[in-house]
């Protein structure tokens, strides 16, 4: 499991260590690790151009000395400096002495232009509210050059707490972080700046629990439902889906296809799309009696191509086994009624049906994500899976990491994706999960089927159900 720590952590975990430490020990094991990711990047470290951007404090002080060790290899390196008064002195000495040039502003744009590799050591994880304005063009320059671009601790810019980018940001290649990830390096928009990210340990000792956690294949795996020899189709759990209507049949069908392949014994439908359903999938029980008739369930469903069905969402959230609440179910659901069950309440929105709930732009969702995910799950006592280019599941009681995932590919980014990811859920559900890890690990297999679904082509919602299986196969194979 990838685990991310809050700045105000990091900085006393740093502070605990570098007590125990001889002056200076601490920068040496982070430049010592981020010039061995240079050198790995550049390939061929002698005769090559390196330019360091280099801002005031430790993260300055970082890619001096990196720079020093990559001069000592040969390495033409040259430091940009953005405010000379406030240069780390002991590292700007270290790369003079390794025959490292220094230069201001003017004319980095032509030096950036012509490097194979820029370091950005301008901003470090203290950073807020984007680049200054004289770093701006930099940022700029890097962006146009063929060079590589490698960002010290995080992308000067983006906020390390939460993910934000509120203004200019520098664009990496490759983050090369240390002791532990950031959450900005977990979460969009700032994930998009960061590149690929190397985690550089440097000793230190962090508490329990993380601000953010990301599952791997062993943890997924871990969770998993897997059936004994004693099992029934009743012991696994059952799942009802209520969802579909008759101007969107097709959401009962994808949602119903997620469930199957999810875990639970049996799928209950209860909608007025019971023929398509029983033509695709003929194992399905299907009523047309309404949620309070249809049989024993372990977790409900609701939502999917509801229309306007108020009343199946109202008696489906006022049962007491969990329910999980996405689309149509979102909108139409009564506010003080999710907030009021007592059973686990699972709440699966896009960033649209985000804002709606919180009441603020999409925009404002978009851009503070992990924010909007604790404000919901707060707000409705609920679960909540905030889908997206990253998805965050976050739980309503403080104490517990916020998990985040990013197996997914864009091509999710399709009608009825959302249906299937909820069928899967409901089943985890009704398997037994709770609705953090039912949440957690549906996500993490759909997004991880959409890729086996599409492999870098367009993929259907069907295509990514019908990969949910493979997607489980390559989870529990590999763990």
């Amino acid at each position: 499991m990838r685990t991310a720590y809050s700045v105000e952590t990091v900085r006393a975990a740093e502070r605990e260590l570098m007590a125990r430490l001889p002056e200076g020990a601490l920068m040496q094991r982070a430049a010592a690790g981020l010039a061995a990711a240079c050198a790995e990047l550049l390939g061929r470290v002698y005769g090559s151009r390196v330019v360091l951007l280099v801002g005031s404090g430790d993260n300055g002080g970082d890619a001096l000395y990196a720079g020093a060790r990559l001069a000592r290899r040969g390495a033409g390196v040259t430091a940009v400096l953005l405010s000379p008064e406030r240069v780390h002195a002991a590292g700007l000495a270290a790369l003079r002495r390794a025959g490292g040039r220094v230069t201001g502003t003017d004319g980095a744009e032509e030096l950036i232009g012509r490097a194979d590799l820029v370091v950005d050591g301008i901003v470090g994880i203290g950073g807020k509210g984007g680049l200054r304005p004289e770093a701006v063009p930099l940022a700029e320059a890097a962006a146009r050059a063929r060079a590589a671009v490698v960002a010290v601790d995080l992308p000067s810019g983006v906020d390390a707490d939460t993910g934000e980018v509120r203004g200019a940001a520098v664009r990496a290649d490759l983050t090369v972080t240390f002791g532990t990830h950031k959450p900005g390096l977990l979460v969009d928009p700032a994930r998009e700046h960061a590149g690929s990210v190397r985690l550089v340990d440097i000793g230190l000792t962090l508490p329990e629990p993380a601000a953010l956690e990301a599952l791997q294949h062993a943890d997924v795996a871990r969770l998993l439902p897997s059936p004994s020899a004693e099992s029934d189709k009743y012991r696994r759990g059952v799942v009802g889906i209520a969802a579909g209507s008759a101007r969107y049949p097709g959401a009962a069908v994808l949602a119903v296809s997620g469930a199957l392949r999810g875990g639970a014994g049996a799928v209950r439908y209860v909608g007025p799309a019971g023929e398509a359903v029983l033509a695709r999938f003929p194992e399905t029980l299907v009523s047309d009696r309404g949620p309070r008739k249809a049989g024993r369930v372990q977790a409900w469903v609701v939502g999917p191509g509801a229309g306007d069905d108020a009343e199946t969402v109202a008696e489906v959230v006022g049962t007491d086994v969990p329910v999980l609440i996405d689309a149509d179910g979102l909108r139409l659901a009564d506010r003080e009624a999710v907030r009021a069950r007592t059973a686990p309440t699972l709440m699966t929105p896009h960033a649209g049906e985000a804002a709606a709930l919180l009441g603020v732009a999409r925009e404002e969702v978009e851009g503070a994500r992990l924010a909007a995910v604790r404000e919901l799950a707060g707000r409705y006592r609920a679960t909540v899976l905030l889908k997206g280019s990253t998805t965050l599941v976050a739980d309503p009681a403080g104490g517990t990491a916020v998990r985040v995932n990013a197996t997914g590919t864009p091509w999710l980014a399709t009608a009825g994706s959302g249906d299937v990811l909820s069928g899967l859920t409901g089943s985890l559900l009704a398997a037994g999960l709770s609705a953090r890890d039912a949440g957690s690990v549906g996500a993490y297999l759909h997004g991880l089927a959409g890729r086996l679904a599409s492999r870098g082509t367009p993929a259907a919602a069907t295509d990514v159900a019908s990969s949910l299986p493979d997607a489980w196969r390559d989870v529990t194979a590999t763990a």
